[in-house]
């Protein structure tokens, strides 16, 4: 099994900054890709930003400019670096990897708790 552990949510005024990191733990033997997802009451859950093993990444237009998602493999974590806050991005933000482990044949998508993110004056 994998675990996703999430830290960095908070409370934070418009124009602030947070950053969100995400451990990925258990029996790993590949990290396909790690992201991110928010989502807002009576909302969809909707993309954020993705890194694949490669470095290649997507960010949603909603906060490109203004998010970056980096990784550190050894460590088997994503970071999300929300720069420029706006009330619009206050969500519970998930964690989500896609991981190969050492017991199953394919890969599987497993998901965070979730991190509230609070962006108002």
């Amino acid at each position: 099994q994998v675990q996703l552990v999430e830290s960095g949510g908070g409370l934070v005024q418009p124009g602030g900054s947070l950053r969100l990191s995400c451990a990925a733990s258990g029996s790993i033997f590949r990290i396909n890709s790690m992201g991110w997802y928010r989502q807002a009451p009576g909302k969809q859950r909707d993309l954020v930003a993705i890194i694949t093993s490669d470095g290649s990444t997507n960010i949603a237009d909603s906060v490109k400019g203004r998010f970056t998602i980096s990784r550190d493999n050894a460590k088997n974590t994503v970071y999300l670096q929300m720069n420029s806050l706006k009330p619009d991005d206050t969500a519970v933000y998930y964690c989500n990897a896609d991981v190969k482990t050492f017991t199953l044949r394919f890969s599987y998508t497993y998901w965070g708790q979730g991190t509230q993110v609070t962006v108002s004056s």
